[in-house]
């Protein structure tokens, strides 16, 4: 090995690294920083309301059990999710979301982060219905997932809402488009054909 070699080796060397290294430390810096998020909330939520039931740490922070508040979390979104079929829970459920929806400026807080979270989980998800939509030029064709497909609010009669994720980001695009510019992704599913739109066509997918 020459001397001129061994900076471009190391160099090498230090990117095979950081390929492996990278991927494995920003999942486990934000599943951590997940948890610890989740696992606050109790603390802080109980130094709000009771400030001498927990105390304080030498850092002057609410005093917590590591985990505590994370298994509460837990628990009471299981539990929610298990009495909210009961019939009296569901009209409480319904009394709140319509009190918070009828309230100014609150509503379009509560609407735009309940739309959000049903378009992912629940009986209402949107990005079930994945595409290929022509958007920018002809014969150049994007992933996408179909939100409505009925648009006759807007008075589009043969117009769909297609959202296109961008890649390597937490945003994307919605755009009206006619039916014949979309096509149906039926050997994909969405979850993976999310999974190829935000990783800029780098993640592999597997035909259903």
């Amino acid at each position: 090995m020459t001397v001129r070699k061994i900076p471009r080796n190391l160099l090498k060397l230090f990117l095979q690294g950081l390929l492996i290294l990278a991927p494995i430390s920003i999942t486990i810096w934000t599943v951590v920083s997940a948890f610890n998020w989740i696992d606050g909330i109790l603390p802080n939520l109980v130094y709000s309301v009771a400030p001498k039931l927990l105390g304080t740490d030498p850092l002057g922070l609410p005093r917590r059990i590591p985990g505590l508040g994370f298994v509460v979390f837990i628990g009471m979104a299981l539990l929610v999710g298990y009495i909210s079929p009961s019939f009296i829970v569901s009209r409480v459920v319904d009394f709140a979301e319509s009190m918070l929806e009828r309230t100014p400026g609150i509503k379009f807080i509560y609407s735009t982060i309940k739309d959000f979270f049903e378009a992912f989980a629940g009986n209402k998800r949107k990005f079930t219905k994945s595409v290929l939509v022509c958007i920018a030029a002809e014969d150049v064709w994007q992933v996408g997932f179909i939100t409505q497909e009925e648009l006759h609010e807007f008075d589009l009669k043969e117009y769909v809402a297609v959202y296109v994720p961008q890649s390597y980001a937490f945003a994307g695009h919605l755009y009206f488009v006619k039916r014949d510019r979309v096509r149906i992704l039926t050997d994909i599913s969405s979850a993976d054909a999310m999974k190829f739109a935000i990783s800029g066509g780098v993640a592999e997918v597997e035909e259903q």
